[in-house]
C-alpha cells in the first residue's frame, strides 16, 4: 500500500464559473480562478494520487504553460492522472478529500460529487467538508481549499 497527500487552494473571482467536486453551482456569484477549472477537489486529489505513485504533481503533469488543459475540468484531470497510474502498474484503492471553505454550501450535494469523483477515478473517493471559523484565506471568503490522501497498490 502506498499513500499521498495532495493540497490545492484557488481565489475567488467574481463572474466565473463555480466547479467543485466535478460539480458546477451555477447559483454562486464567483468562480475560481486557475488555468483549469479551478476545482480544488478534484487537483487535490491527482495531487495525492500522482505524490503516492511518485509521479510528480498537477504542476509538472498539467502545467500552465501546455494549453492543453487551459480550461480543463477537474474530472477531466481525475480521468487523466487515472489512466497515468494506471499506466505505470498502479491501482487507485480510495482518495479522501476535505474541502476547506465558507462557499459553495456542500453538504447537501456532497453524495453526487462523490459519485461523479468516484466514476472519473474508477475507484472510491469519500469528501467532507469544513471551515475555519473565520480564520486565514478560506475564512475571510477569499477562496477554497482542498487537502486530500490518496492509497494505491503497485499491481
Amino acid at each position: 500500500m502506498l499513500v499521498g497527500i495532495g493540497t490545492d487552494v484557488h481565489r475567488f473571482v467574481e463572474g466565473g464559473d463555480m466547479w467543485l467536486a466535478g460539480l458546477e453551482f451555477p447559483d454562486e456569484s464567483v468562480g475560481l480562478e486557475g488555468h483549469s477549472d479551478g476545482d480544488v477537489a478534484s487537483h487535490a486529489a491527482c495531487d495525492a494520487l500522482l505524490s503516492a505513485a511518485g509521479l510528480g504533481d498537477m504542476g509538472s503533469n498539467y502545467g500552465t504553460s501546455d494549453p492543453a488543459w487551459a480550461g480543463a475540468s477537474g474530472v477531466s484531470f481525475l480521468e487523466e492522472t487515472a489512466r497515468r497510474l494506471r499506466a505505470a502498474g498502479f491501482e487507485i484503492v480510495n482518495v479522501a478529500v476535505q474541502i476547506i471553505g465558507n462557499r459553495p454550501r456542500f453538504a447537501a450535494r456532497r453524495d453526487e460529487g462523490q459519485r461523479v469523483m468516484s466514476e472519473a477515478l474508477g475507484a472510491r473517493v469519500t469528501l467532507s467538508a469544513t471551515t475555519t471559523d473565520g480564520l486565514g484565506l478560506t475564512g475571510r471568503g477569499e477562496g477554497l481549499a482542498a487537502v486530500a490522501v490518496a492509497s494505491i497498490t503497485q499491481g
